[in-house]
């Protein structure tokens, strides 16, 4: 579920429709949760899908860890790639604001985390990556672990709406990282591979 603070709206021709902020969203807010309701496809069921389904499935969903399809049920599908994301997934099914989100600002994902199946060229936005690779998570990880402990703190001092999402064990874990007890878990923990199965 993404932050209730957010709705679509078009964006660009470029770009189509993306998610924007309606009221201020602070660093460290967690800004999307994935839910009961998301639908988790393996490879086997979408190589069973029409192929415009699986169309849809290339289009709005991400690969976890274990190379399932993740489907948000609800708008978070049309977070849109940035290489400056706002946004960074952790690796505990959640994703949180790296700086604070101002109204009006688009909340955005480096799809260089999700496990793209094919490389594909970005909207070019000045930076020194112009394409997203599916290996993007072995050759970053470092840079978006540091923007993510950076942040992470933050999750105590700001409103959590979407806290309650959480199961139980992950809340456990990540009071057990602001206390000091247990380090966070590096983001490349949601690497997928095709060739490791």
């Amino acid at each position: 579920m993404i932050h209730p603070d957010t709705e679509v709206r078009f964006i660009s021709e470029e770009i189509g429709y993306g998610i924007v902020a309606t009221k201020l969203i602070p660093e460290g807010t967690i800004t999307w949760v994935q839910d009961e309701l998301d639908q988790v496809y393996t490879p086997a069921q979408v190589a069973k899908m029409l192929p415009f389904t699986q169309e849809m499935i290339d289009k709005f969903t991400f690969r976890n860890n274990k190379g399932n399809y993740v489907m948000c049920w609800d708008t978070a599908k049309y977070v849109n790639h940035s290489f400056n994301s706002n946004c960074v997934s952790t690796a505990y099914d959640f994703e949180i604001a790296v700086r604070d989100i101002l109204p009006g600002e688009e909340l955005t994902d480096d799809y260089g985390y999700l496990n793209v199946s094919e490389a594909f060229k970005a909207k070019n936005e000045g930076t020194l990556r112009t394409t997203v690779y599916p290996d993007d998570l072995l050759n970053f990880h470092k840079e978006w672990d540091s923007k993510l402990a950076k942040s992470f703190k933050n999750l105590k001092n700001v409103p959590q709406p979407l806290e309650s999402l959480l199961p139980n064990n992950i809340k456990t874990t990540v009071q057990q990282v602001l206390k000091g007890e247990k380090k966070l878990d590096s983001i490349l923990k949601l690497y997928y591979s095709e060739k490791v199965k």
